[in-house]
């Protein structure tokens, strides 16, 4: 019995990639800690991880219980666990309202700011699961969701909010379209065919692949204006150098005619650069941690 239930716990969490959220919690943890000037409570730090937890797993299953059929039809998606039988639809869409309401109680205990944008968190959430049925835009759409982490985590601490976070948000904004348009690629011929919509689909792989240099570049642009805004100082910027050269290696390993690197691109390259940052920020100031 335990070890069905230990064993449903980890389909759950390789349903939801729990591994991918080190994509957007290093820099809602860069945020908070230039928002806090060092590290606040653990208390608030419980808190904020919790409620990037809950809105992660909302998000997440509502978007596996919208894209069952789609994911069924795709070769590429359809050993996922609704198209296998390991969870049904209605299981992972009630998965996902119970985490939306944990969410809401969560930033309602952080303060009364947190809990009067949580609505604004769960719409973006949940709309960037249809997007792709309706605009080439839904990279950006999913750059949004994402980059709203160092604005709420902001808001979290100082309970009002600030142009700061802004400025973070855009560049993770802009960092996710990028690699998301990179894994994007891997669906082309797919996408195209059932009629869903996406910048690669739009333009084809190799402008898309050129739009996601572009996007990458505009990245490090807001990163470098947060470390100026904030004197973020020298070790910030020698992490900014490093992000750049790993931004620049992760765009050598995917090639309008060769795609099969697209998913060390895709996390791998992404993971480090994430935490990298999150390094600059606390060892690049005189944060008190």
């Amino acid at each position: 019995m335990a070890g069905k239930i230990i064993s449903k716990i980890r389909d759950l969490g390789e349903m939801l990639k729990v591994s991918h959220t080190i994509f957007a919690l290093p820099f809602a943890f860069a945020s908070m800690l230039v928002a806090a000037g060092g590290l606040p409570s653990l208390t608030l730090v419980g808190w904020i991880v919790l409620a990037m937890f809950t809105a992660r797993n909302a998000g997440m299953a509502f978007n596996r219980s919208l894209d069952a059929a789609i994911d069924a039809r795709n070769p590429r998606t359809a050993s996922r666990h609704i198209p296998r039988g390991i969870f049904s639809r209605t299981f992972v869409l009630a998965f996902s309202l119970v985490n939306a309401a944990l969410f809401v109680l969560v930033a309602g205990l952080i303060n009364p700011l947190c809990l009067k944008l949580s609505p604004v968190a769960l719409l973006l959430l949940f709309s960037y699961s249809a997007m792709k049925r309706f605009t080439s835009l839904s990279h950006l759409v999913l750059g949004l969701t994402l980059g709203a982490s160092p604005v709420a985590t902001w808001a979290a601490v100082r309970g009002s909010l600030s142009w700061e976070p802004f400025v973070l948000g855009g560049a993770v904004i802009f960092w996710v379209a990028g690699f998301d348009i990179i894994y994007a690629t891997q669906d082309y011929e797919f996408d195209e065919r059932e009629g869903l919509h996406s910048l690669v689909v739009a333009l084809g792989i190799r402008k898309a692949l050129l739009l996601s240099r572009f996007f990458h570049v505009v990245t490090l642009l807001l990163f470098a204006v947060f470390g100026r805004i904030l004197h973020l100082g020298s070790v910030y910027a020698a992490c900014l150098a490093v992000i750049a050269v790993l931004l620049t290696y992760e765009h050598s390993l995917v090639r309008t005619n060769d795609l099969s690197r697209v998913n060390a691109a895709f996390f791998n390259v992404n993971g480090f650069i994430s935490l990298l940052y999150l390094v600059g920020v606390a060892l690049g100031s005189s944060l008190k941690i």
